[in-house]
């Protein structure tokens, strides 16, 4: 479980301006893809899209374990005994920004909004990365209609009503699937993926929509280029909205943020300047030189000048930096060859053999080397923080044991 760092010099955002307006910097260490989130599978394009678009629901981040509320929902969802249907209504009055797609006109979301925009993903045509996640929730009848669509010469009928997600009044949509999902909000509250997109844009700048996000959300595109620079200012459409959240009691940090942070109007800048930095040594110099605002992540090669002793520098102290620490999950994957002669194949010393291997890697001494004691060792893949982790669990190929790793190398394995 990765240590993410986060430096911000307090103050400074709000000094810096573009013609008096308050300005955020900072940089991706990797490059975007683009702006339209059916077409999304990496991290740094969603964080960009969960500020141009809405969601159903978004997270109250300040809560332990973090919590789903309504976002451009009226209200939590209605959900059945079974959890097989969600009803949701969405709050009148909200616009997407304006757009040469909507005619001059002022554009208001609907429901019909957000069914256009998951059947989008499953249209063969938007060869959407995240379709595999939605296929799984079986919603009812979108699999015939993805199907009805790869016949030869067909195409992908958007105006065909389905039971699995359709709009009951303007207002209110209403989504069935086959089997239970108890999970299913978590889907709703991804503005990343599964924002609402309008159909008037799509079908206006086709193959170019990725290079024309507009959306309901707090930030619209200003500039781009490509791999090198973007620029996002305030959607000056967007909503009434102040900042709330419910920060636990025994939580003294978080309530301190709410404090600071409580009743102010969303979005809290007027313009977010993204660099693209891929190489750790400038990103970081980048930052030390007031180029930026934030450094979203302490590159792990320099935590002993920053954090020595996992305590802010003094000569950062005196620059008025801060600090922040969560936990940040981080999956690396070693994959064995099933078929090399050595370690591939099933029979059970082959079987012994991994397991000895995984019992024999010293992932300790992988924290305290190349990641600077930046990071605590992983139980499970749920993390920190988050719903359902379990501070008590721990699996015992966790450990690091040269004995044990020895005799599992010649335990004989046998099929129950």
């Amino acid at each position: 479980m990765l240590l993410c760092l986060a430096l911000l010099e307090a103050g400074r955002a709000q000094a810096q301006s573009r013609a008096g307006d308050k300005l955020l910097r900072y940089a991706f260490p990797i490059s975007e893809t683009g702006f339209d989130p059916a077409q999304l599978s990496d991290l740094y394009s969603r964080i960009i899209t969960a500020n141009i678009f809405d969601a159903l629901y978004g997270y109250d981040y300040l809560a332990r374990p973090v919590k789903v509320r309504p976002n451009v929902a009226a209200a939590m969802p209605l959900i059945s005994d079974d959890f097989r249907t969600y009803t949701v209504t969405i709050r009148p009055g909200i616009y997407f920004a304006d757009d040469a797609a909507f005619g001059g006109k002022k554009r208001e979301l609907t429901a019909q909004d957000f069914v256009y925009s998951y059947k989008r993903i499953f249209d063969p045509k938007t060869k959407s990365p995240s379709y595999s996640d939605l296929e799984e929730e079986k919603l009812i009848g979108m699999d015939q209609l993805r199907r009805d669509a790869e016949k030869p010469g067909a195409s992908f009928n958007y105006d065909r009503e389905v039971e699995g997600i359709r709009a009951l009044d303007r207002y209110t949509i209403q989504f069935k699937m086959q089997e239970t999902r108890p999970r299913f909000i978590y889907q709703l509250a991804d503005a990343g993926v599964f924002g609402a997109v309008a159909r008037e844009v799509v079908e206006k700048y086709a193959d170019k929509i990725m290079e024309h996000p507009v959306g309901t959300g707090p930030f619209k595109l200003d500039q781009w280029t490509r791999s090198s620079k973007m620029g996002f200012v305030r959607n000056p459409n967007f909503r009434e909205e102040f900042y709330q959240a419910e920060p636990a009691a025994d939580d003294a940090r978080a309530q301190e943020i709410y404090r600071q942070m409580k009743g102010k109007r969303l979005p809290m800048v007027d313009r977010v300047e993204v660099s693209i930095i891929e190489e750790a040594q400038p990103r970081w110099l980048s930052f030390l030189g007031n180029d930026h605002e934030l450094l979203e992540r302490l590159p792990n090669a320099f935590a002993y000048q920053a954090i020595p002793n996992n305590r802010l520098a003094p000569n950062l102290v005196k620059k008025g930096i801060v600090m922040e620490r969560v936990p940040n999950p981080d999956v690396t994957v070693t994959y064995f060859n099933m078929e090399d002669p050595v370690v591939g194949g099933y029979t059970p010393e082959k079987i012994a053999l991994r397991r000895a291997i995984a019992l024999a890697y010293n992932s300790e001494e992988e924290i305290r080397l190349p990641r600077r004691n930046q990071a605590i060792p992983a139980q499970g893949p749920i993390q920190p923080t988050t719903y359902g982790y379990d501070p008590k669990f721990k699996t015992e190929m966790s450990e690091f044991s040269r004995a044990r790793a020895g005799a599992a190398r010649h335990v004989r394995l046998r099929r129950p």
